[in-house]
């Protein structure tokens, strides 16, 4: 692992790669499923969130009562199986990633991936992205109490990395992990990818509308500003 003076933390979807349709397509199947239907402030509201929060919102904004915990596994698992059988079929991977990534481990960062995502949903990522032996570390959704954000997802990566929050730089697609990046104390970089507008990201310390117009340079830029 290179030195840990200075660290990039990922988020995964919507970040690295463009899953908003395969998302949506999975939580729309999920919530017809349990005669619930998905509207837009509803799916909009998931961005970032683990998988219990969503399913528990969900069932509240229907009037629901709260779900046990063997509903939440069942629809988590058939969710994700649906979504990870689209990302198969159709992988939506983000311009630039591995060129990226590269470029920041010959400039000595250690990289991280910090998702509120299942693992297997990692793994089958970072293995199409080719960048499975880039990432130093990472931290998945069942693997925090709390998700974004609330900053434990990137604080337990910056941990696993050894490295301060305050030379840690995340990139999120969502609000909440842009809040969850400034909570971590950490410098912040979003990305308007689909469903996403500037303005929701505007707290960011930078904001770009294409990954692959980022460098290595942004990065360090942003620790130098510390």
């Amino acid at each position: 692992m290179p030195d840990p003076t200075r660290a990039a933390i990922f988020d995964l979807d919507g970040t690295l790669i463009d899953t908003y349709d395969a998302h949506h397509a999975a939580w729309r199947t999920a919530c017809a499923a349990n005669d619930i239907e998905l509207t837009p402030a509803m799916f909009a509201w998931s961005f970032g969130r683990t998988n219990p929060a969503i399913i528990r919102r969900f069932w509240a904004d229907a009037g629901r009562p709260d779900p046990d915990d063997a509903t939440i596994e069942r629809v988590a698992e058939a969710k994700e199986t649906d979504f990870r059988t689209e990302l198969d079929r159709s992988f939506p991977a983000m311009p630039g990633v591995p060129e990226l990534i590269a470029g920041l481990r010959e400039q000595d960062f250690a990289v991280a991936i910090g998702t509120s995502a299942p693992r297997e949903n990692l793994e089958l990522a970072a293995d199409r992205l080719g960048i499975a032996d880039l990432i130093d570390a990472s931290v998945c959704g069942g693997e925090v109490v709390h998700g974004k954000p609330d900053p434990e997802v990137f604080l337990l990566a910056a941990e696993r990395l050894g490295a301060s929050p305050a030379q840690c730089v995340v990139m999120e697609d969502a609000g909440a992990g842009i809040d969850a990046a400034k909570a971590a104390g950490m410098s912040s970089i979003g990305i308007v990818s689909t469903g996403r507008t500037a303005a929701e990201l505007d707290h960011a310390d930078l904001v770009v509308d294409r990954f692959d117009v980022l460098r290595p340079a942004d990065f360090l830029r942003l620790l130098a500003g510390r």
